[in-house]
C-alpha cells in the first residue's frame, strides 16, 4: 500500500470563519489548466478531424451551426461528470457499480470499450498516414511505434510530468487555426452557417449529425473527466472528496466550470476552424468524399497550397499523441472501476496490474485492426454513431445518479446546470431518433 493510499488521518477543518475562497476569485491560468482542458482538446483526434472534414467536405458551411449548439451542452455534461470525480473521489463506473445492476454497467462499459479500442485503431492509422506524408516510410511500422510509445509513456512516465505532456499536447491544436487562416474564406457564408441553423430531412444528414454529436460528446470524455477529478483527490493531499470536506466545494466547483469551459471552448473552435477550412476549400471545389483527415490534408494541397497541408498533416500526429492516451486510459479506467480493481496512472505498475493490463490490451487491439481487413477508418465513422447511440443511456443514467442525495450528497446537481444537461440528453436523443426514422422512411 502507497503512502497516498494509506492516508487515515482526518481532513483538515476549515478556517475559522471561512468557507473557502470567495466563488469570484479569479483563478489563474495555470490552475484553470486541468482534466477539463486535456479532455476538450482529446476530442478533436485524428478521427474526430475526419468526421469534421467529412461533414466540412460534403455539407459545407451549412453544418457550422452545430458547434454552437453543442458548446453549452458540452460544457454541462463535461462539468457533471468532473463533479461526480470530485464529489465522490470515485469515477463514473465506481458510481455506477455501488447505486445501479452490475449487468447495465457491464453493458455501457463493453459498449465504450469497443467504440475506444476502433477509435484508438483509426486514431493511429490517420497518425501513421500522416508520417508517412510528411517524411515517407510505412505507415504500419508508423502505427506500431505510436501505439506503443503512447503505452510506454502512461506506464512509465511520472504521473506529474505525462500530466505536463498532455497539457503541452494541447497547443498542437492551433495548427488548425493555422490552416484557417492560411486559406481565402468567404466569411459572410461562414458567420451564416455558423449563426443560422440548417436541416436537410435526410437519412445522410442525420447519420452525419449522430456522427458530429458522437465526436463532440463522447461517452468516453466522460469517464474521463470524471476519473481524472478522482485521480487528483486521491494524489493531492489538500484535496479531499468534496462528501467530506463541504468547505472546497466553492473554489472545486470554480475551478471545474472554468476548466470544463475553456476546455470545451477550445475544442469547438477548433473543431469550427477544420469545417470552414474543409468547406472553404474542398467543398467549394466539389470534392465532398473525405474518409480520413489524410485525405483531407492531401485534398487541400492542390486547393489550399501545400503550407495549410502541411500544418494539417502535422496536427494530426500531435492531437493523437494527445487522443489516443485520453481513449486507452478511459477504457481502463472504466472496466477497472466496474471490477473493483486499483485503478490510477499515479500508481505504480506493479500495484495496478489490471489496471495497466486494460489500458495495454486497448492500445494492441487497436493496433491490430490495421492488420485485419477490417478498414478501421470505415469503421471509424459508425464507431462516432455508435459513440452517439452508446451516450444517450449513459448521459441518462448519469443525470438520475447526480441528482440523487444518496450519490451526491448536499451537492447533488440542480438548477440551470441540471437543465442543461437534460437538454444535452435530450439533444442527443433526439438525433438519434432522427437517423433512425430517416434511415426507415
Amino acid at each position: 500500500m502507497t503512502a497516498v493510499e494509506s492516508r487515515t488521518a482526518p481532513p483538515p477543518s476549515p478556517p475559522s470563519g471561512a468557507a473557502g475562497p470567495a466563488p469570484g476569485k479569479k483563478l489563474r491560468i495555470l490552475k484553470i489548466i486541468g482534466p477539463g482542458v486535456i479532455t476538450g482538446a482529446s476530442d478533436d483526434d485524428p478521427s474526430g478531424i475526419g468526421t469534421y472534414s467529412q461533414a466540412g467536405a460534403q455539407l459545407g458551411f451549412s453544418v457550422s451551426w452545430t458547434m454552437v449548439l453543442t458548446f453549452p451542452l458540452m460544457v454541462a455534461i463535461q462539468e457533471i461528470s468532473a463533479r461526480v470525480g470530485r464529489t465522490t473521489g470515485t469515477g463514473i463506473a465506481g458510481n455506477i457499480r455501488k447505486h445501479y445492476p452490475a449487468w447495465l454497467l457491464q453493458v455501457l462499459v463493453a459498449m465504450l470499450f469497443g467504440a475506444n479500442v476502433i477509435n484508438i485503431g483509426a486514431d493511429l492509422a490517420a497518425m501513421g498516414d500522416a508520417l508517412k506524408l510528411l517524411i515517407g516510410g510505412p505507415t504500419l511500422l508508423y502505427v506500431i511505434l505510436f501505439g506503443i510509445g503512447c503505452v510506454l509513456a502512461q506506464i512509465l512516465l511520472d504521473y506529474e510530468r505525462y500530466a505536463r505532456f498532455l497539457k503541452w499536447s494541447c497547443l498542437s491544436l492551433f495548427a488548425y487555426v493555422a490552416a484557417l487562416a492560411a486559406i481565402k474564406v468567404p466569411w459572410g457564408e461562414a458567420v451564416r452557417g455558423l449563426l443560422i441553423p440548417t436541416i436537410t430531412w435526410s437519412a445522410d444528414y442525420f447519420t452525419t449529425l449522430v456522427a458530429i454529436a458522437g465526436t463532440t460528446i463522447s461517452p468516453y470524455l466522460f469517464f474521463w473527466q470524471a476519473a481524472q477529478e478522482a485521480e487528483e483527490v486521491r494524489i493531492k493531499p489538500e484535496r479531499q472528496p468534496l462528501l467530506r470536506v463541504h468547505w472546497q466545494a466553492p473554489s472545486a466547483f470554480a475551478r471545474i466550470r472554468a476548466d470544463t469551459a475553456v476546455g470545451m471552448g477550445f475544442s469547438n473552435l477548433i473543431a469550427v476552424a477544420i469545417i470552414m477550412t474543409t468547406a472553404a476549400t474542398l467543398h467549394a471545389h466539389g470534392v465532398t468524399s473525405i474518409e480520413t483527415s489524410g485525405q483531407a490534408a492531401e485534398a487541400l494541397r492542390p486547393i489550399a497550397g501545400s503550407f495549410a497541408s502541411f500544418i494539417f498533416t502535422a496536427g494530426i500526429v500531435g492531437t493523437g499523441l494527445l487522443a489516443v492516451p485520453v481513449l486507452a486510459g478511459s477504457a481502463a479506467y472504466a472496466i477497472s472501476d466496474t471490477a473493483g480493481w486499483p485503478v490510477g496512472l499515479t500508481r505504480e505498475p506493479r500495484d495496478a496490474v489490471a489496471f495497466y493490463s486494460v489500458l495495454t490490451v486497448a492500445a494492441l487491439v487497436g493496433i491490430g485492426i490495421n492488420f485485419t481487413p477490417i478498414n478501421p477508418i470505415s469503421a471509424l465513422y459508425w464507431s462516432a454513431v455508435v459513440n452517439g447511440v452508446a451516450a444517450v443511456p449513459i448521459m441518462i443514467l448519469l443525470m438520475l445518479m447526480t441528482s440523487r442525495r444518496t450519490v451526491m450528497g448536499d451537492f447533488n446537481i440542480g438548477g440551470g446546470l441540471k437543465i442543461t444537461g437534460w437538454l444535452a440528453t435530450i439533444a442527443m436523443l433526439g438525433s438519434v431518433v432522427g437517423m433512425v426514422v430517416t434511415a426507415l422512411i
